[in-house]
């Protein structure tokens, strides 16, 4: 079974190829070395891969999973208020779910199957 860390990558790389920029959001905290917490700054449920496509600078958000992987309830109501303003945005398991997703202005895919 592939990483989610190794799909992601592949995603990178594949929307890039693509025209399109796109960022790796590591959210979360991490304790530093001298025993602070450090945060992010992003919303708990956040999605791994934001970008936009040049062709028209709409902007997207890519939640990575494996074949096995499903998303969280902090993922899902995220997804929800994504929705809910009609950004583009999905569960990708894979390079070719990534470009449908940007392609095709997909608002969910992979959330409600």
């Amino acid at each position: 079974m592939t990483s989610e860390h190794e799909i992601q990558k592949e995603i990178q790389l594949a929307l890039s190829a693509h025209k399109c920029t796109v960022f790796r959001t590591n959210v979360g905290k991490v304790l530093t070395h001298d025993n602070r917490w450090f945060d992010t700054g992003l919303p708990k449920g956040f999605p791994d891969l934001m970008g936009f496509r040049w062709v028209d600078n709409q902007i997207f958000l890519i939640e990575v999973k494996n074949e096995h992987g499903r998303p969280r309830d902090d993922q899902i109501r995220f997804h929800e208020f994504l929705k809910s303003h009609n950004i583009i945005h999905g569960i990708a398991r894979s390079p070719q779910d990534a470009l449908m997703i940007v392609d095709g202005g997909l608002c969910g895919y992979g959330f409600d199957s």
